[in-house]
């Protein structure tokens, strides 16, 4: 009963664990090590769209924005704005984007953009209540300019049907717009928290710049 309650209030699989660990069950989910053998199809098909995404960025990352995989497109933009990073360089997109000394210096747009961004980790945290999404919110609120770009309101009638994100650096614009995707029908903890964040050239001069620096 716990489970299809769950089910018909579209509770995630995180979340259903705790419920049944409330009403006195085994918790029924697992969540699996992303490099586990156990998920290698579901990495290999990661692969394949990172791939199919080249030459513009895109990139598999967990619940909290920590980058889990990129195609070469991400190392790319990555090392035009920040410079190239180690290999085993652990990543927190949510962290670049909102610290002031990584992306920030380099997003004409940052307090737009970092209000969409923090709403959705506001909405994130409030949906599964757990203690390490209340730590990141808390974390990305305290960096510095952050709480006032909260409290901005932009009453200019929006320009573009999505809200890009406009980097310059060195006389280079770059304006892109994201999607994010999920796996469908998971049934690991680690799979359905998966997003794919796949990175698209808002303009023509976008387009070309990243098509370039695949061949150069």
């Amino acid at each position: 009963m716990v489970i299809r309650l769950a089910a018909a209030l579209d509770v995630p699989l995180r979340q259903q664990n705790v419920l049944l660990l409330a009403a006195g069950f085994a918790p029924v989910w697992q969540e699996t090590a992303f490099d586990a053998r156990e998920l290698a199809q579901v990495r290999k098909a990661l692969d394949h769209i990172l791939a199919q995404q080249e030459p513009f960025p895109a990139v598999a990352v967990d619940r909290h924005w920590n980058v889990l995989t990129a195609n070469n497109g991400t190392a790319r933009l990555i090392a035009f704005l920040v410079g190239p990073l180690p290999p085993d360089a652990k990543v927190n997109l949510a962290d670049a984007l909102v610290a002031p000394d990584v992306l920030r210096p380099h997003l004409v747009n940052w307090q737009e953009v970092v209000r969409y961004f923090i709403r959705s980790v506001e909405a994130d945290a409030a949906a599964d209540g757990s203690a390490d999404s209340a730590a990141l919110l808390a974390r990305l609120l305290a960096y510095a300019g952050v709480e006032a770009a909260m409290q901005e309101c932009s009453t200019e009638a929006a320009t573009a049907p999505v809200l890009p994100m406009h980097f310059r650096k060195d006389g280079v614009s770059l304006q892109l717009f994201t999607t994010i995707a999920t796996l469908g029908t998971p049934q690991d903890i680690t799979v359905q928290e998966l997003r794919i964040e796949s990175f698209f050239p808002m303009n023509d001069e976008t387009e070309k710049t990243l098509r370039g620096w695949a061949i150069s």
